[in-house]
């Protein structure tokens, strides 16, 4: 074979594993090993360049990103089975019970909420459809708007920060952790702040798609204060732990480790910290995190092997035959990633595919903090898109009998095209979600030896001048 067929040959094996349903983790390794091996044998490589492997493991390992993963991981589990989400959907609920969608906001708002506690869309999604989405029925809710809410609230957890998405893309595109959470925020918020107006917009126009509960009396103050004290207490946790990352006063991973003293603090406070609940979190977390560094090890040995064979060569050369220019990439890009999340999940995209386009949008002098943001949005995207979306079946799992699938289907369409909206107002404004380069700056002995200096005499150019960039 031809090696220059050997890197497709490749890639298209490890699909056709992958098709086959075999574990993602050991078919990447497996896949590698084997043509690791042939490597060896063609002559494309020598045996030490595989020897390589265990320096990739270590820097791994060595990572701040992913070293702040189990804290936030534990963060959101134990947030979760202390029934913060509930209690805030309850307290928002009894607020704006008297308005018309006014659970649907309340909705919105823990769902925001949960997704920045969890980091994860699967668990963002079944904790909402189970806290929520059996209230807004009984409260004669309209089927399709009640689950287009939960399933869009759950996606949230793919952009808001602390995200897991964001810190391991950070990692994947090779960009400060500390930049892809600033630049996530006001995108995250704009999402939101779209999500509600359109729920505000559908339930004024027609009323009876989410009719007001009329069983009880204005908001009284006690109300009030209930609401501001359920969703304070996450909100205020978040916001303290971005802040002190943000801030420099803490690393990613010493943020997440306050942000799980103060976890455990609230569930002690609200008196439901049960030894069994602090061993789930703990299970749970440390099995999660098992089956990333399983992924991440057999990703990193496959890319290793790839690179041998001169993958990225033949990623940039089918690159090449798109038109020239940022636009046309960042368009295959976002419709590549779309369809692959009908059928990948994410931790498969960033590991594989991820790490593959970001040298050729790096060429490309595409600033990879938006890029990150912008794919970050796109995955978002592919899993609230009917029939495939992830966040569909996991509302679909946990939805009562009652609730066609059709109408999770016709639910989400709205916010889909809400998602969507975002991607084209970060294209068209780069500025959202980009970070400006840190200013220059010179200290004062620096200023005064540059006025010392002496113009130098000029040099005579020479015969064969090679120009600079």
């Amino acid at each position: 074979m031809s090696p220059e067929l050997i890197a497709p040959v490749m890639f298209g094996t490890l699909v056709v594993v992958l098709m086959a349903g075999f574990p993602v983790a050991f078919s990447l390794a497996a896949v590698a090993a084997v043509f690791g091996i042939a490597g060896v044998v063609s002559g494309a490589f020598t045996a030490p360049f595989l020897l390589n492997m265990p320096l990739r493991v270590q820097g791994v390992f060595n990572s701040d990103n992913f070293l702040a993963i189990p804290m936030f991981v534990l963060m959101g589990l134990i947030l979760e089975r202390t029934g913060i989400a509930e209690d805030t959907l309850l307290a928002l609920g009894r607020l704006f019970r008297k308005q018309p969608g006014g659970l649907l906001v309340a909705t919105l708002v823990v769902g925001s909420l949960l997704s920045a506690i969890t980091g994860f869309v699967s668990a963002s999604v079944i904790a909402m459809g189970l806290i929520a989405l059996p209230t807004m029925l009984k409260a004669g809710y309209d089927a399709k708007l009640a689950t287009g809410s939960i399933a869009a609230a759950g996606t949230l957890a793919q952009m808001l920060p602390p995200s897991l998405v964001l810190i391991v893309l950070a990692e994947q595109v090779e960009v400060p952790l500390v930049e892809i959470f600033h630049a996530a925020l006001l995108p995250s918020a704009m999402l939101v702040g779209l999500y509600l107006v359109y729920v505000v917009a559908a339930t004024r126009w027609r009323p009876g798609l989410a009719p007001p509960l009329m069983d009880g009396a204005t908001a009284s103050v006690s109300a009030w204060k209930e609401a501001a004290v359920a969703a304070g207490v996450p909100l205020a946790l978040i916001l303290a732990v971005l802040a002190s990352i943000f801030f420099g006063i803490a690393t990613p991973t010493e943020g997440g480790a306050v942000g799980v003293c103060a976890a455990l603090l609230i569930g002690l406070a609200k008196r439901r910290l049960s030894r069994q609940r602090l061993s789930e979190a703990l299970t749970n977390a440390g099995v999660l995190c098992s089956s990333v560094i399983f992924l991440l090890l057999g990703a990193s040995f496959f890319m290793l092997v790839f690179r041998g064979f001169d993958g990225q060569v033949w990623i940039e050369q089918l690159f090449a035959h798109l038109p020239q220019g940022q636009l046309p990439f960042l368009l295959f890009v976002c419709v590549g990633i779309f369809l692959l999340g009908f059928f990948l999940d994410f931790f498969e995209i960033a590991f594989i595919v991820v790490p593959l386009i970001a040298p050729v949008a790096r060429k490309l002098g595409i600033d990879m903090i938006w890029f990150t943001v912008i794919v970050a949005v796109v995955l978002q995207t592919s899993f609230m898109h009917p029939p495939f979306g992830i966040a569909l079946y996991n509302l679909r799992s946990v939805a009562p009998p009652e609730v066609r699938t059709s109408d999770i289907y016709l639910g989400a369409i709205p916010f889909l095209i809400l998602q969507m909206v975002m991607v084209g107002i970060l294209v068209a404004f780069p500025g959202i979600a980009s970070t400006p380069p840190p200013a220059a700056t010179l200290t004062d002995k620096q200023v005064e030896d540059a006025l010392r200096q002496t113009p130098e005499p000029t040099a005579e150019p020479p015969s064969d001048p090679i120009p600079t960039k």
